[in-house]
């Protein structure tokens, strides 16, 4: 007797051994459930055994020796779901089971992650059943192979997160590229002016640029794509490719409005579209000339009136028909000294302790003061705490300001 349980204490001890070589040797999934289905088959002579496992839902890793019309009517949530340990199949239980002999539930970090289902194929053998004989046996080698298959699955998990985060880290700092930096922005004896990006995630589907056309005449322009993330990333970055081949100060507003309107049309689908503000301003006419596609109005505030204009005139916003019905062309002549605000809606839409307490409203009171454009901003990112840590922030926040300047300043 001794020595027979010496016999079967080396067996089992060779048999650990063995799973233990394969996940020490990375196996694949599918070659560790091989491993598992020898032994439990050919080693312990178990007839019938079907394993299911719990990733974002009930999968069933393993089918043997049984008939599909029998697992089919097996329902993890409402026939397993009450069994935390080892369950002897009696007629008690539901007749779904009756064709295995035990239920052996596979507990992880105080959680069910796998159910095993055993059961002998000769009912009429002589002497112990081996799903009884090995039961606590095939507990212990079910946990190892189960929890090493759930390790290597949280692992390679973890390396597609891990990669998908460079590439997202990689991808951030590219779309961080073609925002214009403070340094980049313009600054001279006609304006100055100032800037600020936050994507709601690591990239996001706004964008705001500057283009010098030459010694008279700059260009800028802001756009939000609908949606987050990196549908609407990819959106911006081609749009921000195609406005720059397009924008010249010779080709009239409406005109490039109408080319950009076709190009985003043709690169996106159906339920995307950008909500665009563009301007030209000419240093020596002191005109401004812009159209808004459905853009926040800009803010234009000027400091010795302290009369607040919204830049309204425009069309519908880019890509929500592919021909915009009608375009008007805003035309503000700035001879006073005045500084404007141009933002998008994740600025308005900052929550502060619970509620949407940043409105249009208030933007405006904030803006319109006797602070310079510097300073403004300054005021504004301190006191609506736009931060990347601010969890009040969910969406994408976009803004740059142009303080117009006078010749006597």
């Amino acid at each position: 007797m001794i020595k027979q349980q010496s016999v079967n204490s080396k067996f089992k001890l060779k048999l650990i051994l063995k799973i233990t070589q394969a996940i020490n040797e990375n196996l694949s999934i599918d070659e560790l459930l091989q491993q598992y289905k020898y032994i439990l088959f050919d080693e312990l002579k178990i007839g019938k055994i079907a394993v299911y496992k719990f990733n974002s839902n009930w999968e069933k890793l393993l089918v043997s020796g049984i008939s599909k019309e029998c697992i089919d009517k097996i329902k993890i949530e409402k026939h397993l779901s009450s069994i935390s340990e080892i369950t002897y199949i009696s007629r008690d239980l539901p007749e779904v089971f009756w064709s295995f002999d035990f239920i052996i539930p596979i507990i992880h970090k105080n959680s069910v992650l796998a159910y095993i289902l055993i059961g002998d194929i000769d009912e009429e053998m002589e002497g112990m059943s081996p799903a009884i004989k090995h039961l606590s046996f095939i507990q212990t080698i079910s946990n190892i192979i189960i929890v090493a298959m759930e390790n290597k699955r949280l692992y390679e998990q973890l390396l597609i997160q891990e990669a998908f985060k460079k590439e997202m880290e990689l991808a951030s700092k590219i779309q961080n590229l073609l925002i214009p930096n403070q340094s980049s922005l313009p600054q001279n004896q006609y304006i100055s002016t100032r800037g600020y990006y936050q994507p709601h995630f690591e990239i996001g589907g706004d964008y705001y640029d500057f283009i010098n056309f030459n010694d008279q005449e700059l260009g800028f322009c802001i756009g939000d794509v609908s949606g987050k993330g990196i549908p609407a990333a990819l959106i911006m970055s081609n749009f921000q490719a195609t406005l720059r081949a397009l924008f010249r100060p010779e080709t009239p507003l409406d005109e490039l409005m109408v080319q950009l309107n076709k190009k985003v049309c043709d690169n996106s689908s159906s339920e995307k579209f950008l909500t665009f503000f563009i301007g030209i301003y000419n240093y020596t006419t002191r005109k401004l000339k812009y159209v808004n596609a459905s853009h926040h109005p800009p803010l234009l505030y000027n400091f010795k009136s302290r009369e607040t204009t919204l830049l309204k005139k425009g069309c519908i916003g880019l890509g929500m028909l592919n021909e915009i019905p009608a375009i008007s062309i805003g035309e503000v002549t700035i001879n006073e000294h005045s500084k404007l605000l141009c933002y998008t809606d994740g600025l308005i839409e900052l929550e502060r302790d619970d509620q949407m307490e940043v409105g249009v409203q208030f933007l405006t009171n904030m803006f319109a003061t006797p602070k310079n454009i510097s300073d403004t901003f300054t005021d504004l990112i301190h006191y609506i705490d736009i931060g990347k840590k601010n969890n009040a922030v969910i969406d994408d926040i976009s803004l740059f300001g142009i303080e117009f300047k006078t010749t006597h300043m």
